[in-house]
Formats: C-alpha cells, structure tokens, sequence
C-alpha cells in the first residue's frame, strides 16, 4: 500500500508575507498544493479568507500552537467528519456588532450546515492590545485572559463543544498608516500576533482546535484596496470562514505514556514536505520538521519582514524562486524521482574518501 503523501504549508502570521499576509492570500496556494498531494496540514492564517472559503477535503485546519505540538511529535492529529463549534463573543463588542456576528454564525448552519452549540459572551472585556516589534512584525495582548478560558471551559462542560471560535473587539483605528499600508498591500496584518496569542491561549489550556476572527466596525470605502486584502472589505464579519474551518478541524491526540497508535491519526513522522517562506524559517514547527527529515522547501519570492533564511539555522532545505517552483518540487519528490534529473547539467558521481580508523 502506498504511503500516503503529506505536506505542511506554513505562512507565519503577523510578519508581512507578500503571499499569505494578507486575506486569506494563500488560499490559491494550498488549492494548489493539495491538488497534488494527498494529505495537506496548514493553519488558519493560510485558510482564512474572512466571508471567503473553499472546501479542501484532503486539507486539515490546525491551529499555529496545535502545529508546534504536532511538529515536535507530542500531539497527532485525528480527522473528523464534523465538530461541534461553540462560539465566544467578547463582552466589549457592541450590541450591533455583536448581532452581525451572531447573524453570520446562524448564516453558516442555515446554508452550510455546520453544526455550532448556543454561544458564550465573557464575563469581562477582553481588552485586546496592538502591539508591533522591532522586526515590523505584530503581537498583542489580551487583559483578561481568565475570563476568555472561563467562556471556554463553560462551552466545552456545558454545551460539549469540540472546537472554539473565538470574537474579540480589537481597537479601531481607521486613519494609521499602518492600515493604510495593510489595505494597499504593501503592510503588516497589525492584528495578526494578537489574533493568535487568542487561540494559542485556548488551544494550549483545553487541547482543541480554536481559532478567533477579530470585531471591527466596518471601514470607510476605499477605491485603492489591494486585492489581497479586499476580502476584509466585503462585509461586517471575519467570522464565516473561522466556523468552516474549525467544523472539520482535527482533533488532538495527545502522545502519552499510555497512548496506544490509531491507524487514522497523523503523526508528524509521516509528514515529507514543509513549504516555507525563505526567510522565515525559524519558527518552532519549521525546527520540529527539519529533524524529522521532512524535505523542507523554501520559497524566495514570499517575502516578509523576517530574515532568517535556512542556511543560517543549518537547515539544508531547497530554495525555490515561486511557489509555482514548489509545486514541481513536490510533484518530482512524490514519484521518487530526483529534481537533479530535470535539469539540463547534471554532474558526474564522486568518490568519497575514507579513513583507515573509521570503524
């Protein structure tokens, strides 16, 4: 029986990626790329494309946090047909905002038919704070992370909910020039960092997938939008696309001293293939799979504001100009055959050398 083919595509959120920084920008790149492969692992930055989705079937929606875990072979990922959602709303988003929210979630089991639990509002605002490092790359805070894991714990014993969405009110600020930038497509996501600090808190503490979409008041029309972010454009909601994915999100299995093997849960062992930014490569699921001699693709032409390259973490990857490239790459790599080989010069084999006291 053939091995199945698994690849993971990762575009670090929060850090400017020329694809995949924007509004679900990526998206067009892991439809390709698990057109070609038969298990596709990447995370909701990737996926995420506001009122905008598509159905992968082959594709499984893990949360940044959740693939670190997977990544470094603590955590399997075991598919579903269907998770109950339940849904948080932030105490500090007004009554209207809050009902378009609401309204959107009622939207999505009415024509889609995701099956979501009744929703939780927090005990307290969440106060989400912006912040931006020295890199240029966004991160935040939340002031009451207690009342948020409050919410979740209450959805999951009360309502049995199987994976969290997560709408917190994040500040408006519709005349900085970092959104001007963002909009125009020539910026960073600022709320990107912050968005996954949420998840990552709830993923961490209860072991299921979660996801957030952030609570703004609509912006101003602009004739000048970048196509890569004009998704956020088209209504009052992010949230839409956050329930599709989370509905079919794998759960977690934890590898424990008592864990024994379920043939259909993913392990990071089986993964052959990592697609990353070429100057992103020093994230911690990157690391993971770099030791599991994973093939690690590199891609120059994805740009952010990051400049670690796999030369300098001695991770002996293959750069590629486009992910166009990466798509043959992949295609060579699954039929076993060497990419050496499609090129016009190819060198003769070498002798290596030995030493006498080698064994």
């Amino acid at each position: 029986m053939t091995k199945p083919y698994t690849v993971v595509l990762i575009v670090p959120t929060g850090i400017g990626a020329a694809i995949g920084g924007y509004a679900g920008d990526a998206l067009p790149v892991a439809r390709a790329v698990s057109s070609i492969c038969d298990r596709l692992i990447t995370h909701p930055n990737v996926l995420n494309g506001a009122q905008l989705y598509w159905n992968l079937p082959n594709t499984y929606y893990v949360e940044g946090y959740g693939l670190d875990q997977f990544a470094q072979g603590n955590w399997g990922l075991k598919p579903v047909h269907q998770n109950r959602v339940g849904l948080i709303l932030d105490q500090g988003i007004e009554s209207d905002l809050r009902l378009r929210h609401l309204q959107a979630a009622d939207a999505t089991r009415a024509t889609l038919g995701l099956n979501l639990t009744d929703y939780v509002i927090t005990d307290a605002p969440l106060q989400v704070e912006l912040r931006t490092a020295e890199s240029g790359a966004s991160w935040g805070t939340i002031g009451n992370p207690g009342s948020l894991l409050r919410a979740a714990e209450t959805l999951i014993e009360q309502a049995r909910a199987q994976a969290i969405a997560i709408v917190a009110r994040f500040p408006d600020d519709p005349d900085s020039l970092a959104l001007q930038n963002y909009r125009y497509g020539c910026g960073v996501d600022a709320l990107a960092g912050a968005e996954a600090v949420i998840s990552h808190l709830i993923v961490r503490s209860f072991k299921i997938p979660a996801a957030h979409a952030p609570a703004l008041m609509p912006l101003p029309l602009d004739e000048n939008i970048s196509p890569r972010s004009a998704a956020e454009e088209l209504g009052y909601t992010f949230l839409p696309c956050v329930l599709v994915g989370l509905s079919r999100a794998p759960q977690f299995i934890l590898k424990t001293d008592n864990y024994s093997p379920v043939s259909e849960t993913i392990w990071s062992d089986s993964v052959d293939a990592v697609i990353i930014p070429a100057n992103a490569c020093g994230g911690s699921a990157t690391l993971s799979f770099t030791a599991q001699n994973s093939l690690i693709i590199a891609v120059q032409d994805n740009k952010t504001q990051m400049q670690v390259p796999p030369e300098a973490l001695g991770i002996k990857g293959i750069r590629v100009n486009s992910y166009i490239e990466a798509l043959g790459l992949l295609v060579t790599h699954r039929a076993g055959i060497s990419s050496d080989a499609l090129r016009p010069n190819l060198s003769s084999l070498h002798c290596l050398s030995q030493t006498r006291d080698q064994f």
